[in-house]
C-alpha cells in the first residue's frame, strides 16, 4: 500500500474542506481500503468521517430519510424499513456478509466501484482505471459482466445490490459541500460508461453524501428482492431483481421494477412497469412483463445466457411479489 495521509474529520466543516482538498472520505472502509490495497486507489489523503451526525433513520409519512453513516445491518434491522420496505431490508442482507454489513456504511454502499477482475488488476487493461488503456473483459472472461448499457469502452457490472433496491424505489440522495446542498434522483446519480467510463457517478468534487431519502408510497410494503447467484452464500448477482407494486382492486395501479448484475448501473425497466399497469394480477401478466426484461442488451462471448436469465428472474419475482 503506497504512503498516505490519514486524518479524522470532527466537524462537517472539517469534512467538507478535507474534501475540498482532493481528500478521500471513508466510514467502513470495505471498499476503499481493499483498492489501496491493490494500489488501484492511491489517494494522497484519506478522512475517516465517523463522527459526522448523519447517523439517523426516521420514517414518516412522508418517506424515509437515512443518514449516510448509518451501517447495512442497522438499516436492515430497523423495524420500521422491514416493515414498509422490505424490498430495501431484502436487499441490503443479500447484498454483503454478516461481517461486512455491521461495518460498511450506506454511503459507502453506494459509492463502491466495480468488481471487475480486470479493473481490479493494474496488470489489465481498463478503461475506468486508466482511461484509454482499453477494456480486456470485452474479450476475455466476461461471464459475469453487464449485458445492458455497455459501452466499447466499459463492460463492468455495477455491483450494488442496495444500489439496485434504491432505484426501484426512487430514491434522493441528499449530498453537501463548502457550495452548499443539493439533491439528486438516484436515477441520475450513476452513469453509463459511454465514452467516459470513469465518471462513475454524477457527484462534484468535494462533494459528500449526506443522506437518502424514500417517498413514501402504496407500493413499498408489497415489494421485494431477488437475488440469482452461483452460490448462496455471499456472492454477486448473476442477475436480481426488485420488484414493487400498488394492486387495488384486483389490478396492478403501479409497478416499479430494476434489475442488478446484468447493468453497468442498477437498471429500471419503464417498459416492463408500463406493461404491468393496468393488468390483472395473474401468470400470463407476469410472463408478458417480464419479457420486456432484457431488451436493448448486448452479449458477449460468455453472457448470453444473462438475457433470458434476467427475463426469468424478473417473473419469479413479480410473481413472488404479485402472487399467482
Amino acid at each position: 500500500m503506497h504512503p498516505f495521509a490519514f486524518s479524522r474529520a470532527s466537524t462537517i466543516t472539517a469534512a467538507l474542506n478535507a474534501g475540498a482538498r482532493d481528500g478521500r472520505y471513508i466510514a467502513g472502509g470495505t471498499t476503499l481500503i481493499d483498492l489501496m490495497r491493490e494500489t488501484v486507489e492511491r489517494p494522497a489523503h484519506v478522512v475517516d468521517i465517523n463522527a459526522l451526525p448523519y447517523k439517523d433513520i426516521t420514517a414518516t409519512r412522508q418517506g424515509l430519510h437515512v443518514g449516510s453513516l448509518v451501517r447495512m445491518s442497522e438499516l436492515a434491522a430497523h423495524p420500521e424499513v422491514r416493515d414498509t420496505y422490505p424490498l430495501l431490508s431484502q436487499a441490503l442482507e443479500l447484498g454483503a456478509s454478516a461481517q461486512l454489513r455491521n461495518m460498511a456504511s450506506i454511503g459507502g454502499n453506494i459509492m463502491q466501484r466495480p468488481r471487475c477482475p480486470y479493473f481490479r488488476d493494474i496488470h489489465s487493461a481498463c478503461n475506468r482505471r486508466d482511461p484509454g488503456s482499453g477494456c480486456d473483459a470485452r474479450h476475455g472472461d466476461n461471464r459475469m459482466q453487464a449485458i445492458l448499457g455497455t459501452s466499447t469502452h466499459c463492460v463492468a457490472t455495477h455491483p450494488s445490490d442496495l444500489a439496485v433496491a434504491l432505484v426501484a424505489l426512487d430514491a434522493v440522495i441528499h449530498v453537501r459541500s463548502l457550495d452548499g446542498t443539493r439533491s439528486i434522483p438516484v436515477q441520475d446519480f450513476f452513469l453509463r460508461p459511454g465514452d467516459t467510463p470513469q465518471k462513475e457517478h454524477s457527484l462534484r468534487s468535494g462533494e459528500l453524501i449526506t443522506s437518502l431519502t424514500i417517498p413514501a408510497g402504496a407500493h413499498t410494503r408489497r415489494s421485494g428482492y431477488l437475488k440469482v447467484r452461483d452460490r448462496q452464500s455471499y456472492e454477486f448477482a448473476l442477475a436480481s431483481a426488485a420488484v414493487a407494486l400498488d394492486i387495488r382492486g384486483g389490478v396492478v395501479r403501479g409497478a416499479r421494477v430494476a434489475v442488478g448484475g446484468v447493468g453497468t448501473v442498477p437498471w429500471r425497466l419503464p417498459k416492463v412497469e408500463q406493461e404491468l399497469v393496468g393488468k390483472r394480477p395473474g401468470r400470463r401478466t407476469w410472463t408478458d412483463a417480464a419479457a420486456h426484461a432484457a431488451e436493448g442488451a448486448v452479449p458477449l462471448s460468455e453472457n448470453a445466457f444473462k438475457v433470458r436469465l434476467v427475463e426469468r428472474t424478473v417473473r419469479r419475482q413479480l410473481m413472488t411479489i404479485g402472487g399467482q
